[in-house]
């Protein structure tokens, strides 16, 4: 004879805590701090589409103060950012970017409607925190095409931009391909090495000494 049968009452009241247990749980479960709203697919076809580019030639109304819809995250890290910047730009290292400060401030400026352009000291370098970005949500999160490299190479002429196709092309910092075909025109090249026979001599046993103490 089962436990329950025994005191019935017993069974119930346990079974009525168990549920509000779990009721309680789902009631005061936290939802995600931020919601995934596109897959990575559909935010690669936002880059390839540059719907996600923001062009230098674009930062001069932001310097000079004229556009104020647009605000500028330099992601690098202190350090690198007092080095050189792009005047008017906020510093928020790639790490800061995803602290709950950050992720209200971005909400806040969705919400008014403003331009969000990251930059690190390349294109690649903020290509991360701008997928993430637009995978939860922030269309209006932008990168800056070229980054600070660019900015910094063009800047007393940013209109130049204009008619250069070379940011939106990224060149990888190693060329595998080319680094594998020189390691194999060195082996193919390359003698073959003789071995050199060592003939190992035996050192002769010495006698023992005779005698005790």
């Amino acid at each position: 004879m089962h436990v329950h049968e025994l005191n019935p009452w017993r069974t119930l009241i346990a079974l009525s805590i168990f549920v509000v247990v779990l009721i309680v749980g789902f009631l005061t479960m936290h939802k995600p701090f931020i919601a995934f709203e596109k897959d990575m697919k559909q935010s690669l076809n936002d880059l390839k589409n540059n719907d996600g580019l923001f062009y230098p030639c674009q930062l001069d109304s932001f310097i000079n103060k004229q556009d104020q819809n647009i605000v500028l995250f330099d992601i690098r890290d202190k350090f690198i950012y007092g080095q050189g910047n792009i005047p008017g730009s906020e510093n928020i290292s790639a790490h800061d970017l995803t602290q709950n400060e950050s992720i209200e401030r971005l909400k806040d400026l969705k919400e008014k409607n403003i331009t969000v352009v990251l930059y690190g000291n390349d294109l690649l370098e903020a290509n991360g925190p701008w997928m993430l970005f637009r995978q939860v949500g922030f269309d209006n999160v932008k990168i800056l095409a070229g980054g600070y490299q660019y900015y910094f190479q063009h800047k007393n002429n940013l209109s130049a931009c204009k008619t250069d196709t070379s940011l939106t092309i990224e060149k990888p910092k190693y060329n595998f391909a080319e680094i594998a075909s020189q390691n194999d025109n060195i082996s193919s090249n390359s003698q073959p090495v003789e071995k050199t026979v060592v003939n190992v001599k035996r050192k002769a046993k010495s006698a023992a000494a005779a005698g005790g103490c």
